[in-house]
């Protein structure tokens, strides 16, 4: 990596109630705290931008709730397009700081919750559009890391939607999986046996190190 060039972004995404918000603080807290952060070749790393998770405020600006997306599929396929176009803006403004980010959820998210929960054909009419091919060339670029689920902190916060059980919750991962496997984008699986928050953020770090590294 060259002294101009910023790391790539990192994004936290996957499955539901898979610790993806708790893990953004927690690297977030560690890129505020850590001032010696450098490039091969010396020169300091910008602090990234955080961008936290716009579908809850698609859900609270355009009064959606997590049952709208099982209850109506109408409702469902709005509420994801609404949620990639504010990703679109999300990753807009923070690439105008010129540096790079980290990112809870990302453009893939929203398709495949509509391959999920509306139909195959939705999903590919979000896969045709101007925001999700935009979007794909910046993941492509960065760090995807897929927060595997089965740990054993599911929890209902009352905001998003919860799995009907364990096994589908495991199943909407492999799912996940599948989806960036069949769009061609390149993530790593954070195991769900990595329980303990400073060892999952050094396995963050060791992907996103080896992303800089093979850049070089």
């Amino acid at each position: 990596m060259t002294e101009r060039q910023q790391p790539p972004s990192i994004y936290i995404v996957g499955a539901q109630c898979t610790g993806k918000t708790t893990l953004v603080k927690a690297l977030e807290e560690y890129f505020s705290s850590d001032g010696s952060l450098k490039t091969d070749s010396g020169h300091p790393i910008l602090r990234p931008d955080i961008i936290t998770e716009v579908a809850r405020g698609v859900l609270k600006e355009h009064s959606f709730i997590a049952d709208d997306i099982t209850s109506s599929p109408a409702r469902a396929l709005a509420l994801q397009d609404l949620i990639l176009k504010a990703q679109v803006q999300a990753e807009a403004a923070a690439s105008c700081h010129g540096g790079w980010f980290i990112s809870d959820r990302s453009g893939a998210d929203p398709i495949v919750y509509a391959k999920k929960y509306v139909s195959d054909a939705a999903a590919r009419d979000l896969l045709l559009s101007t925001e999700w091919l935009e979007l794909k060339k910046g993941m492509e670029r960065s760090v995807v890391i897929v927060c595997e689920a089965g740990a054993d902190w599911l929890t209902d916060d009352g905001v998003r939607l919860m799995p009907e059980s364990k096994d589908a919750w495991i199943g909407f991962h492999r799912l996940f999986c599948a989806c960036l496997d069949d769009w061609g984008v390149g993530y790593e699986v954070l195991p769900s046996s990595i329980t303990v928050l400073e060892d999952r953020i050094d396995a963050v770090l060791g992907f996103w190190l080896a992303k800089q590294r093979r850049a070089t």
